[in-house]
């Protein structure tokens, strides 16, 4: 394994843009580097791996799921980012927090042992939504801590502020570099700590001791894998169902317009082939073809707890 592999945290609240702007540097990736991606989700399913996978050489991705890693870290976050730094050996790491997550106090423990000599954490990258901010909606206080430290603030989703807006939300902002954009676009050469290295190659991570989390598997094809799960305010639930299942995409859309969430991610087969949808607050989902073919997965996140086996029943309606 190398040593100081250079680290860098993408935060911001959910639906910021932190995948997107992780997509848009791994697309920049220089073909002599190898990358790792570290993804951490509020919920148990884990979709955000699904949602960057691509079939580029060079690139490993890992997740942790089920709550953000400074609550988590112990056993699965040290087992998870153990195993991914053995099985790829980057020469640079991303990390993506939950948007629900704290990352001050992530920040803080990886500098910490046991990551001490193996990575070398870089000034974050926060990423925040522009839109939202001029129309006065507050940053929750997790992502308010981070602002003081961070390396770059990426105003993301900027593309229909008008000067005055940009300047109302400068001022409102520490003193840090600003970049903004849309679509969470960054070049390379922007990002905070690119200069850094990786030296040397020697195994000095000292991992927990401890089993990690065994991937379920079906005994039905024709019945989903669910976990849900409530902490910080919110109820998250998820699906995962056999890649010969097939969905019918409009009807899940119309599954998705009969309730009220504050979150949905998909990476479905379904009968316009294997696609992808991201989306914040019931907005309208925009599809995309996909490259994950392992299974399809659904997850929502609400701000109350709902009935699962409701939920469940309807969705699978929209089966073909």
């Amino acid at each position: 394994m190398l040593q100081n592999i250079p680290t860098h945290v993408i935060a911001g609240p959910l639906g910021a843009g932190k995948t997107s702007l992780i997509r848009h540097l791994l697309e920049q990736r220089p073909q002599n580097e190898r990358w790792a991606v570290l993804i951490n989700e509020f919920g148990q399913i884990g979709l955000d791996a699904a949602l960057l996978t691509s079939d580029a050489d060079g690139i490993a991705l890992g997740e942790v799921a089920g709550g953000c890693l400074c609550c988590v870290n112990g056993a699965p976050f040290q087992i998870g980012l153990g195993r991914l730094l053995r099985k790829a050996r980057p020469d640079r790491l991303f990390i993506e927090p939950s948007g629900l997550g704290h990352p001050a106090q992530l920040l803080r423990q990886l500098n910490e042992g046991p990551w001490l000599g193996v990575l070398a954490v870089q000034p974050c990258v926060l990423v925040l939504d522009a839109q939202a901010l001029a129309l006065g909606k507050t940053l929750p206080q997790a992502q308010q801590e981070a602002l003081g430290s961070a390396g770059l603030l990426l105003l993301n989703k900027s593309e229909q502020l008008n000067e005055a807006d940009r300047q109302r939300i400068a001022a409102s902002l520490p003193a840090r570099p600003l970049h903004w954009t849309r679509q969470a676009a960054l070049p390379l050469s922007a990002l905070p700590g690119l200069d850094a290295r990786a030296v040397g190659a020697v195994d000095n991570f000292i991992a927990h001791k401890g089993l990690g989390q065994l991937p379920a598997l079906w005994t039905d094809p024709a019945t989903p894998i669910c976990l849900c799960q409530e902490q910080q305010g919110s109820w998250s639930v998820g699906w995962r169902w056999h890649p010969s299942q097939t969905f019918q995409l409009a009807h899940v859309s119309r599954w998705l317009e009969g309730m009220v969430w504050r979150r949905a991610k998909l990476v479905i087969h379904s009968d316009a082939g294997w696609v992808s949808a991201n989306a914040l607050d019931n907005a309208p989902l925009q599809w995309r073809p996909s490259e994950w073919r392992l299974d399809s997965r659904i997850e929502l996140i609400l701000d109350a707890p709902g009935d699962v086996v409701t939920l469940q029943e309807t969705l699978a309606d929209c089966l073909l």
